[in-house]
């Protein structure tokens, strides 16, 4: 995780931003940042369970992701309304003093979303599925396909820039 937070020092330092220190109005007219990932480790005891929660190497995972995001000034941070999302996305929603927005997964960066996050960083917390076309619908291209069920560890970085274009890496940690 440490070699992550380095990756993510330098990825951020390149396009020197800070949303937090802008005012409402600048905000709109500024650089929006997303940090997409996949909830952490499940409990997979109940192969029937539609919701479980995290395992014990997920809740360690949830914070450790608050660790690398330490230093990331998020202003939003939303989660599909899932035991195992939420809980991956609530250590850093704690560190940061934010609540966790709930976002339907069947309409991703739809047009209230965008208003919503405009000039803004945003960690989204997702799925296997939903995280790679959540990053596809920013780029309005098909990048990225499924995670598979065991990557828990990916990381999706996205800018959408002033004049609308969009900028993505993956970064993946173990």
């Amino acid at each position: 995780m440490k070699s992550i937070a380095i990756i993510l020092t330098i990825v951020l330092s390149t396009f020197n931003t800070n949303p937090s220190e802008k005012t409402e109005t600048e905000n709109h007219n500024e650089i929006t940042t997303y940090y997409l990932i996949r909830h952490a480790e499940k409990d997979r005891s109940n192969a029937t369970e539609r919701d479980p929660r995290l395992n014990d190497t997920g809740i360690q995972r949830a914070e450790n992701w608050a660790q690398v995001f330490k230093d990331i000034p998020f202003d939003m941070v939303y989660s599909t309304n899932y035991k195992r999302t939420q809980a991956t996305a609530q250590p850093t929603a704690t560190s940061k003093g934010l609540e966790i927005h709930n976002y339907d997964p069947r309409a991703m960066y739809n047009e209230t979303f965008q208003k919503e996050t405009k000039g803004k960083t945003v960690l989204v917390v997702g799925h296997s599925n939903t995280t790679p076309e959540f990053a596809n619908a920013i780029l309005k291209e098909n990048k990225y396909e499924h995670l598979s069920d065991s990557e828990n560890g990916a990381l999706f970085f996205l800018t959408v820039n002033l004049d609308g274009s969009v900028s993505s890496q993956v970064l993946y940690v173990n």
